[in-house]
């Protein structure tokens, strides 16, 4: 049994949705919140859900997590200085992690002992366009991408105290628009996702110098004879590393690639057309079940994963709210 978390932008509001052992999905709340609702994080511990408002006034949305139900509570409120596109904690828990893309920023925010996050402590300047932003596994490192300056940027995190300094950074090619981005599951490689022109890279992490360093490149992400403007939205790999996924606006479609445990290499195995602009999907812990929502259709479809081919079958699909355009799930 697990429980998944939408946030729907345009009616302010996070759907609460029970998931079965099947994977069957069924609509159990919905919190409203207020306001432009987008990228949300749940800690470490599982008691708290933070969602980032980006609209004014701009904040970070504490919200428990109620131990028996899973449904939601705001508890509280922190003040941001700009829109904030993506969010997340460091792998214990103690400071929230934030990429403005108007702003052109990080922020660092720590987490206070009832799990509410505090007041802003660091503002760092990116390039332009900061669009993600997470912690390596060590915690020794926070790895964050500049779409507009096509890098992807690596800075010292001294866990004890949240504080960030600049270490190193990997350029892409000029137009990339680097996105989003994960760690496969033993922490060797970093997949990136590329918006503006429709590709991934995958890039070999060295955990002890903090270094990226280019092992395949520009892997096409968008279907055949696709002839407009690429939009790259999210990314995912399976919890056994072997399938990675990717999500592309435009043409609405999922891209599947099997991947290479030994090289990191990926391999295209095909695309899925899903819900109308797909900007957010996540991956049950089981691997077994894909959960995608659809910008302009305001559905979520539930997916389920061949495990050995990494295929996709439609299970079902539900009406959100308006605007669905991120997925957590909690096991």
């Amino acid at each position: 049994m697990a429980h998944v978390y939408v946030s729907n932008a345009d009616s302010g509001e996070i759907s609460v949705l029970h998931m079965a052992a099947d994977g069957a999905l069924q609509l159990q709340n919905t919190v409203p919140v207020g306001g432009n609702l987008m990228p949300m994080a749940i800690s470490p511990s599982q008691h708290m859900l933070y969602a980032a408002r980006r609209s004014d006034p701009m904040a970070l949305v504490s919200l428990a997590i109620d131990p028996q139900s899973r449904d939601l509570k705001s508890v509280g409120e922190a003040g941001l200085p700009a829109s904030m596109a993506y969010i997340a904690t460091d792998t214990t828990g103690r400071f929230l992690l934030a990429a403005s893309y108007p702003g052109h920023q990080l922020t660092v925010s720590p987490v206070q002992p009832d799990g509410t996050v505090g007041a802003v402590q660091q503002v760092v300047p990116t390039g332009p366009n900061a669009h993600a932003i997470m912690a390596s596994p060590c915690n020794c490192y926070v790895l964050a991408t500049s779409l507009g300056g096509s890098e992807l940027m690596v800075y010292t995190f001294h866990a004890e105290t949240g504080h960030l300094t600049p270490a190193s950074t990997w350029h892409a090619r000029a137009g990339a628009g680097p996105r989003h981005f994960r760690f496969d599951p033993a922490g060797r490689f970093v997949y990136l996702l590329n918006e503006l022109d429709g590709t991934v890279d995958v890039l070999a992490w060295d955990a002890q110098l903090g270094r990226l360093n280019s092992v395949q490149i520009s892997v096409d992400i968008l279907p055949p004879g696709f002839t407009d403007n690429p939009w790259a939205a999210d990314l995912h790999l399976t919890p056994d590393g072997r399938h990675l996924y990717t999500s592309e606006r435009t043409s609405s479609t999922l891209a599947h690639f099997a991947v290479d445990a030994v090289t990191g290499h990926i391999a295209p195995k095909g695309h899925t057309a899903v819900e109308a602009q797909p900007r957010g999907f996540a991956i049950d812990a089981t691997g077994q079940h894909l959960l995608v929502v659809g910008q302009l259709s305001h559905h979520l479809s539930r997916y389920e994963i061949d495990r050995e081919s990494g295929q996709l079958t439609l299970r079902q699909r539900l009406p959100v709210g308006q605007g669905p355009n991120w997925v957590e799930i909690l096991a």
